[in-house]
C-alpha cells in the first residue's frame, strides 16, 4: 500500500468505529471495507476514495465537490464513485461520504 492509501485506510477506521458489521477485504490490489458483506468504500493508491452509493444516489452524488465517475478498467462503474483527496481534508467530510454509501450498501441483503 501506498502511504497515501495507508492513511485514507486509518482515517476509514476511525470515522467507522468497532461496528461489528463491517470487514476489511483485499481487493483491487488494495483494501475494500465491506459492510454486511458488501462493498461499502475503499481507499485508492493516490488517496482517492472509492465509494458505493448504488444507482439511486449516483447522479446526486456526482453533483458533490470532488465526485467523478469511477472508470476503474476503462468502463464506468455505475453506482460507484470517486472522490478526490483534496475533498476529503477532513473527518466529518469523509464521514459524510460514508454515509452516503452506507445509505445505500446498509440496505442490500447481507452476503
Amino acid at each position: 500500500m501506498t502511504e497515501e492509501r495507508d492513511a485514507l485506510a486509518e482515517r476509514i477506521r476511525q470515522v467507522i468505529g468497532d461496528d461489528p458489521n463491517v470487514t476489511e477485504k483485499k481487493m483491487f490490489g488494495g483494501i475494500a471495507f465491506m459492510l454486511n458483506g458488501n462493498m461499502l468504500v475503499g481507499p485508492h493508491k493516490d488517496g482517492t476514495l472509492m465509494a458505493r452509493v448504488g444507482p439511486d444516489l449516483y447522479e446526486e452524488a456526482l453533483t458533490r465537490p470532488g465526485a467523478s465517475v469511477m472508470d476503474f478498467t476503462g468502463k464506468t462503474m455505475k453506482g460507484f464513485i470517486h472522490v478526490h483527496p483534496d475533498k476529503l481534508v477532513d473527518d466529518e467530510a469523509l464521514a459524510t461520504w460514508i454515509a452516503l454509501a452506507t445509505e445505500f450498501v446498509g440496505a442490500l441483503p447481507a452476503k
